[in-house]
């Protein structure tokens, strides 16, 4: 697994690292933290086994974090943040309300694709983690109530979504990514976001 977004600094407490070689030690460790959480979970997980996915020493690993639950709480962080990031990403050449729903649909498909340690990380964060669990979702339906509003201010979507619809949109996404790209039979998430995007704008009644 390889970090791909820089949001990783804020995350991780008062131990921000100050120079480039801190930031990419901080990635080895956060990325080696995901997949000894995503295989193991928690409580089975050690620091001892992060610093040798990390190819780092013991040592070093006190350098950034002072416990397993604290790496653990700055990793829910690192993870929504590259989530965000992959959606800005996806997001920056689209203009049209349902275009961008669609784009930050597969964005977040394809990631999850690559990173499907993401949803036991942040199922068991719930646990571990509840400040961590529901900051990340809050942030996340956050971001799609911003482009719910962008689009009732544009005249291309109904001037009554809210917080709910933004709730709902993100619940669906949530499942599609357990089922089309954790359980995935090989589903390309650009279809799987095109039918989620005729669900948006058609809705479910037979016309």
């Amino acid at each position: 697994m390889a970090g791909n977004f820089e949001p990783i600094a804020s995350t991780a407490g008062g131990k921000q690292p100050r120079t480039e070689r801190g930031r990419k030690t901080m990635r080895k460790l956060l990325d080696a933290a995901a997949a000894e959480f995503g295989e193991k979970g928690f409580h089975d997980g050690s620091i001892s086994s992060i610093t040798r996915r990390a190819g780092t020493a013991l040592g070093t690993f006190y350098t950034y974090f002072d416990s397993k639950d604290e790496i653990f709480r700055a990793l829910v962080g690192d993870l929504s943040a590259q989530v965000g990031a992959r959606a800005a990403v996806a997001l920056a050449g689209e203009t049209a309300a349902l275009e961008k729903e669609r784009a930050a649909l597969a964005a977040f498909l394809h990631f999850a694709q690559e990173h499907q340690e993401i949803y036991r990380i942040i199922d068991e964060s719930e646990f571990v983690d509840p400040k961590g669990f529901r900051q990340h979702y809050e942030t996340t339906a956050s971001r799609i109530l911003a482009r719910l509003r962008q689009g009732s201010a544009s005249g291309e979507l109904r001037d009554d979504l809210g917080e709910a619809e933004a709730w709902a949109i993100m619940g669906m996404n949530v499942f599609l990514g357990l089922r089309f790209a954790v359980w995935s039979d090989g589903d390309k998430p650009e279809d799987i976001a095109a039918a989620a995007s005729r669900l948006l704008s058609e809705g479910i009644a037979k016309k």
